[in-house]
């Protein structure tokens, strides 16, 4: 039997190529559904904004590191470990189109989307979310948001050396998360504990 095309996907990569090409921001809903082959109506109705379609891709990824880090005991910092390893190699192939649209300094945002800028952190926040409680970590009331505000800063790190490192390996990449895990884990006994344990979230205000 013939594999169903998925052409959600093949609007999201014709997104992301073109993004690459000539930024997010003159970016049309109609070029997009000419490099994906499809009608206009056809895309709004799959997708009615850009925006859209970068939570699709966001969508699609956050799958790919829950299926692929599979939870066999280990502890929550090995856990969060593979779990952010694993969006890094979700997201291999699509690395020099992300490269291209997310500049790596405040001087090159001329000519960038700013939208874009504050649209890559609402993601990071569902995915750094996402993370913690696939690991077992409360992410409820106000220390359940700090927590995923310190995973955000570990995760953005290391996504900046995975992003600009050229030396086509994940020492770099590792070592940092490692590092950031770790200092993470030292700040407080309580913030990697696992539901249920010590500090309930159960006993913060909502």
């Amino acid at each position: 039997m013939a594999k169903r095309p998925d052409t959600d996907w093949r609007i999201i990569t014709a997104a992301l190529q073109l993004g690459a090409e000539t930024g997010w921001r003159p970016l049309t809903m109609d070029a997009i559904a000419e490099a994906a082959k499809i009608k206009p109506d056809d895309l709004r109705a799959r997708f009615a904004t850009k925006r859209a379609i970068l939570d699709g891709f966001a969508a699609r990824i956050d799958q790919q590191v829950l299926d692929a880090a599979a939870d066999d005991g280990k502890t929550i910092r090995e856990r969060l470990f593979d779990l952010i390893m694993c969006r890094f190699d979700a997201l291999e192939p699509h690395k020099a189109n992300l490269r291209a649209m997310l500049p790596d300094a405040p001087s090159k945002l001329v000519g960038a989307d700013p939208r874009l800028a504050v649209h890559a952190l609402c993601v990071s926040r569902r995915a750094m979310k996402s993370s913690l409680e696939a690991a077992g970590v409360g992410t409820g009331g106000w220390l359940g948001h700090a927590k995923i505000k310190a995973l955000m800063a570990v995760y953005g790190g290391a996504l900046r050396i995975w992003l600009f490192d050229e030396t086509g390996t994940m020492d770099k990449v590792m070592a940092n998360l490692d590092k950031s895990l770790a200092r993470l884990e030292g700040l407080a006994e309580t913030f990697l504990a696992r539901r249920g344990s010590g500090n309930s979230e159960a006993a913060e205000p909502s």
